[in-house]
């Protein structure tokens, strides 16, 4: 009982990872907290899905479909769908209807399904068509510059283009990195230091809330199947 996970960066600055997975004879998964919205294509016993996702908030478990195969585009922080508001997708999503193994629908339009090695060539039509857009203002908070406008008004835009606030951005991504070093064998003291947790209990408090694990069970591999690649094959 497995998922099989490989997730690569993109070089695209609307995308942050491409990820494939399939699954084999896993009926449920632990679900992880993420901040980024996405589209997921899948194809289970010869029919095709696809899907937007959206961020998620918390840890829960997630039914998976037996035996399918799982192609993912995750978009950078602070991209949006024109047609479908961030904030209405967070721990949720929408199943895309009409979809074939060839095209989907999405914003009135059909659309070639990407594999893993054209997915950053889909995201640029739908870019150049306006169907995914994005604001700047964000993108220049995240990266560490200060706006000419109030706190209030970034903040307010920061959620309605992310569906969350920036504090929760923040402690989502670090209980996200604190599960992948653990898994990769850092010690939890460790792993408080770097990532600026108060102590363990503070640690094992984030991980409970937004992974579902624990850190032993993140070293040692065990709770069963979870919605992370944490065997580190995070290709450029």
């Amino acid at each position: 009982m497995e998922l099989r996970f490989e997730t690569r960066r993109s070089d695209s600055p609307w995308v942050d990872t491409v990820w494939t997975c399939t699954s084999e004879q896993v009926a449920a998964m632990t679900s992880v907290a993420a901040v980024r919205w996405g589209l997921v294509f899948w194809e289970q016993g010869g029919r095709a899905y696809a899907g937007i996702t959206g961020p998620e908030t918390r840890t829960g478990t997630a039914p998976v479909p037996e035996g399918a195969t799982f192609t993912g585009i995750e978009f950078a922080v602070g991209t949006s769908l024109r047609a479908v508001p961030t904030p209405a997708l967070v721990d949720g999503g929408v199943e895309l209807p009409d979809t074939t193994r060839r095209t989907f629908r999405l914003d009135g339009a059909r659309w070639e399904t990407p594999g893993p090695d054209d997915a950053e060539a889909l995201v640029e039509r739908l870019v150049r068509a306006g169907i995914v857009v994005r604001d700047p203002l964000v993108a220049e908070v995240l990266r560490g510059h200060r706006p000419a406008v109030s706190g209030r008004t970034v903040e307010r835009r920061f959620r309605a283009a992310t569906g969350l606030t920036r504090g929760a951005v923040r402690q989502i991504e670090r209980a996200r990195t604190a599960a992948e070093l653990l898994a990769a064998g850092h010690p939890a003291a460790d792993v408080v230091a770097k990532l600026d947790y108060f102590d363990e209990p503070h640690l094992a408090r984030a991980l409970r809330s937004y992974v579902g694990r624990t850190a032993r069970q993140l070293r040692e591999g065990t709770g069963g199947a979870i919605a992370l690649d944490l065997d580190q094959r995070l290709t450029s």
